[in-house]
C-alpha cells in the first residue's frame, strides 16, 4: 500500500510517499515540498497549490492520503488560510479518486516517535532513521512523512499508534483491586 502524506501550508506545502513494505518496515519513496510564491493573491496561491499537489498525486498514484487534522494555529487568520490549504489538497485528492484519512497530530507524533507530544526536531529525526534518510530539510516534508507513516500503520492496524485513554486513579485503584 503507497500512502502520501501531506503537511498543507498556503505558502509551504510538504508531501512524503511510503509504501507498505511488510513486517515492520516502511519504504520511502519521495519527499519534497511545493513552494508557492509569496505576496500573490490567496487565489492564486492556492490554484498554484492544487496543480502542484494534483501532479504528484498523478506522478505517484497512492492508495490513501494521510493528512493532519488542523486544531490550532497562531492566530484566526491564519487557521482561515490553514483551512484553505488543507480544503484545497483534500479537493485534489478527491479529484485523483484517493481516500483521504485525517490524524490529529498527537496520532502522527506517537506513531512515529512514541509520544504525542513530540517536537518537530524528534519527528524529523525519528522519520529519518525508521526510512533510512537524511533527515529532510524542511519540517513541512518530515512532517508530510510523518502523517504517510502513520497512514501505513492504521492500515495496517487501526488500533495502531492510537493514544490510550486516560484514566483517572480512582478508576485505576478500583480496577487494580477488583481482580
Amino acid at each position: 500500500m503507497k500512502v502520501f502524506g501531506i503537511d498543507p501550508g498556503s505558502r509551504y506545502c510538504g508531501f512524503g510517499v511510503v509504501e507498505d513494505a511488510g513486517g515492520t518496515s516502511v519504504r520511502h519513496l519521495a519527499h519534497g515540498v511545493l513552494e508557492v510564491a509569496a505576496g500573490g493573491a490567496i487565489e492564486d496561491r492556492l490554484c498554484a497549490l492544487h496543480e502542484g499537489l494534483s501532479r504528484e498525486l498523478l506522478l505517484h498514484r497512492p492508495q490513501i492520503v494521510a493528512l493532519e487534522d488542523v486544531f490550532h494555529a497562531k492566530n484566526a487568520r491564519s487557521a482561515l488560510v490553514l483551512g484553505q490549504a488543507r480544503g484545497v489538497a483534500i479537493l485534489a485528492a478527491a479529484q485523483a479518486r484517493v481516500p483521504v484519512r485525517s490524524f490529529a497530530p498527537s496520532v502522527i507524533k506517537q506513531a512515529v516517535t512514541g509520544t504525542g507530544r513530540a517536537e518537530k526536531e524528534q519527528v524529523g529525526r525519528m522519520v529519518a532513521l525508521m526510512l533510512g534518510i537524511p533527515i529532510p530539510a524542511r519540517f513541512d516534508a518530515s512532517d508530510a512523512l510523518a502523517a504517510a507513516i502513520c497512514g501505513v500503520l492504521r492500515a495496517r492496524d487501526p488500533e495502531a499508534s492510537a493514544p490510550r485513554p486516560r484514566t483517572d486513579w480512582r478508576s485505576a485503584l478500583a480496577r487494580r483491586f477488583a481482580k
